[in-house]
């Protein structure tokens, strides 16, 4: 048996950053990975996915060039392999950096395999036992395939699959109208495919506020893409070299027939093969790892970081699950989930920025409420690009005034929100933003005049 310092399985956004602050420290670590060393945001998340976003909105705004005073001879011509051999550099860059980083450390072996709990101590990865005092959970996630009816007799698409994409599909069919499949569904529209949207709820990014889901219908809907909500029989069958797609109860209804489809309804944990019953380490019903306000499990000294734990599904939330940790055992610190402000973006275009509450959250807490929105229309900087798609909202306490939650739908918004979200999360009243002078001409210069238009609000109104 093979003696170390501290054990991470998995070497995804926040597996890399522990090993270099225990190195830091003196401790000898492994780092175990059975696939690709950066995980899901380097391999087939935020980094692949935001470069294909890249692509097809350059390809949109040559599509626009009159709105801006020049015109492209033709149409536009895409060249999938080149945008899909793009996206594979980026991700290859990003893979190459992390295993780079990896072993520049000097108390730090990267051990490739599976691993697996022999019991609380002990890891077995392809046979070889290793022991830690410290364990570090940090497995990610992946998308779900769920039972559908003909699922499993048609070729399905998921998140890993259609980053590798190098063909425009004729008509793609996107199960999942939330985040991840929006993304892919604006994307493909733009680079010259037929998509369709179909969602079960009755609107799409149904944990949303309404006002935001119906704004990224119409975007969408604009742009040509079809949205099938209340979507109740979804089921597959094949039709020669395509999918049919049944959305509708009706036995009249016509399926959409697709030639590619994506699955894009939800993930799961990759936490059903590791032996965690053998190290006594409690699950939810979904399989998520039980944590700590501290992130440690239900067994003393092994932690959980990242999309397993369930307490956040995002690279920046994996990142600070880091912090919290490294902080925690290294610094003397005293740092907490719970402490974590909760923010997100939609990289939709415009994109959709969130901080906090929405106003459906806000109203049921019962506190006295101010609210204001205004359009992006009437932000400059927006009128300037030519793309005044959206708004941003605010909500917040009367009485502590305290900013509660906002929402920016709006080029740059996802750059935009930090303003709000570092004021939450450095706990200071509507009335420090409000004096603050931004610089002219951004997206940020017209938040101050929002919090002027702060007025008292219930969900009624």
């Amino acid at each position: 048996m093979r003696s170390f310092d501290a054990i991470i399985i998995g070497a995804g956004q926040a597996g890399p950053a522990l090993a270099g602050r225990l190195n830091d420290a003196g401790l000898s670590v492994a780092i175990i990975e059975r696939h690709h060393v950066g995980g899901t945001c380097v391999n087939t998340g935020c980094r692949p996915t935001k470069t294909l976003v890249a692509s097809a909105y350059a390809i949109h705004t040559a599509r626009r060039g009159a709105d801006y005073g020049f015109n492209v001879a033709g149409a536009v011509d895409v060249n999938m392999q080149a945008v899909a051999a793009r996206a594979q550099m980026i991700i290859q860059d990003g893979r190459t950096g992390n295993e780079h980083w990896l072993s520049d450390m000097a108390n730090v072996e990267l051990i490739r395999g599976h691993a697996r709990f022999e019991n609380s101590s002990v890891v077995t990865v392809d046979g070889e036992r290793l022991t830690a005092p410290r364990i570090f959970i940090n497995v990610g996630g992946r998308a779900v395939v769920p039972d559908m009816p003909g699922a499993d007799q048609v070729p399905i698409l998921t998140n890993t699959d259609i980053v590798a994409l190098d063909v425009l599909p004729r008509h793609l069919v996107v199960i999942g109208g939330s985040y991840i499949g929006l993304e892919f569904a604006q994307m493909y529209r733009r680079f010259g495919a037929e998509v369709t949207v179909v969602e079960r709820m009755d609107r799409l990014i149904a944990r949303e506020d309404p006002d935001v889901s119906a704004a990224v219908r119409q975007i969408f809907e604009a742009e040509g893409i079809a949205i099938r909500t209340n979507a109740s029989c979804i089921g597959f069958a094949r039709s020669g070299d395509d999918v049919e797609v049944r959305v509708d109860c009706a036995a009249d209804a016509q399926p959409v027939v697709a030639s590619h489809v994506l699955m894009a309804v939800g993930r799961r944990p990759n936490t059903d093969d590791l032996g965690l019953e053998a190290a006594g380490i409690a699950v939810d019903a979904r399989g998520y790892i039980i944590v700590d306000d501290k992130l440690e499990t239900s067994v003393p000294g092994i932690w959980a970081l990242g999309d397993c734990n369930g307490r956040g599904a995002f690279t920046h939330t994996a990142y600070n699950d880091f912090e919290i940790v490294a902080a925690n055992l290294l610094d003397g610190a005293d740092r907490r989930v719970s402490q974590r402000l909760p923010g997100y973006a939609l990289y939709i275009d415009p994109p959709l920025a969130r901080v906090g509450m929405t106003d459906a959250e806000a109203a049921k807490t019962g506190r006295p409420l101010l609210h204001a929105m205004r359009p992006m229309s009437r932000v400059g900087r927006a009128v300037e690009r030519g793309e005044t798609q959206g708004f941003m909202k605010v909500v917040a306490d009367s009485e502590t005034r305290r900013i509660l939650g906002a929402a920016i739908l709006g080029t740059n918004g996802d750059e935009a929100i930090h303003g709000i979200l570092d004021m939450m999360n450095a706990d200071q009243p509507i009335e420090q933003l409000r004096w603050a002078v931004p610089i002219h001409p951004t997206v940020s210069e017209l938040i101050p005049t929002l919090l002027l238009d702060l007025q008292p609000w219930t969900e009624e109104a």
